[in-house]
C-alpha cells in the first residue's frame, strides 16, 4: 500500500517478490482509511498455515490498535504474519514480542509527527499565517452575491458565472 497517487509500489512489490510471495495485493489509499478493499480481499483469501507478508508494519495499518487486532485475528485463524523491513515473524514467541514492541514504536512515531504538525500550524497561525485555500471572493463580492440571490429572477448558476466561481 502507498498513501498517494504520487508514490510508487515498485520497491514494495520487488521486495515481496524476492521474499517469495505468490500473490501481491496492491492499493493506493491512506492506511487510516477503514475501507481498504484490497486489504479486505487479502484477509479473506488467507487460510490456516498461510503467512501474510508485508513490506513494513505501517503498510498494514497505522494505528497500534488496528495492527494488533489484525495480527491477533490472523493468529486466531492459524495464519502467521511477517514484516520484511522489521524482520518480525509471529510464528515464534520472540517474533510476537518484537511485533508488539515495533507496533508501539510505530504508533509513538506517528503521534510525534502529529504533535509536530500541530505545533507547526499553531506557530504559523501565531505569525498571522492562515492555512487553507485563499478566499476567491472579497467581502464586497459576497455581499453582491447575496443581493443578487435575493432577486427572484436570477439563478445560482448566473451569480456564480458572473463572479467567476463554482455554484458551490
Amino acid at each position: 500500500r502507498v498513501s498517494t497517487q504520487d508514490q510508487n509500489l515498485s520497491l514494495q512489490c520487488d521486495e515481496l517478490t524476492h521474499a517469495g510471495c505468490t500473490t501481491i495485493y496492491q492499493e493506493q489509499v491512506s492506511g487510516i482509511k477503514s475501507d481498504r478493499s484490497e486489504l479486505n480481499q487479502c484477509l479473506k483469501a488467507l487460510r490456516p498455515g498461510d503467512t501474510l507478508i508485508v513490506w513494513r508494519l505501517d503498510r498494514l495499518g497505522r494505528s497500534l490498535k488496528h495492527l494488533v487486532e489484525t495480527v491477533t485475528d490472523l493468529e486466531g485463524q492459524g495464519i502467521h504474519f511477517h514484516s520484511l523491513t522489521e524482520n518480525i515473524e509471529t510464528g515464534t514467541a520472540t517474533g510476537k514480542l518484537m511485533f508488539h514492541v515495533f507496533a508501539s514504536m510505530a504508533e509513538f512515531e506517528r503521534n510525534l509527527i502529529a504533535e509536530r504538525t500541530k505545533a507547526g500550524l499553531a506557530a504559523a497561525r501565531a505569525r498571522g499565517r492562515i492555512g487553507g485555500r485563499p478566499q476567491k471572493l472579497t467581502e464586497a463580492d459576497k455581499k453582491l452575491a447575496r443581493k443578487m440571490l435575493a432577486s427572484p429572477g436570477i439563478t445560482v448558476t448566473e451569480v456564480a458565472s458572473k463572479l467567476g466561481v463554482s455554484k458551490m
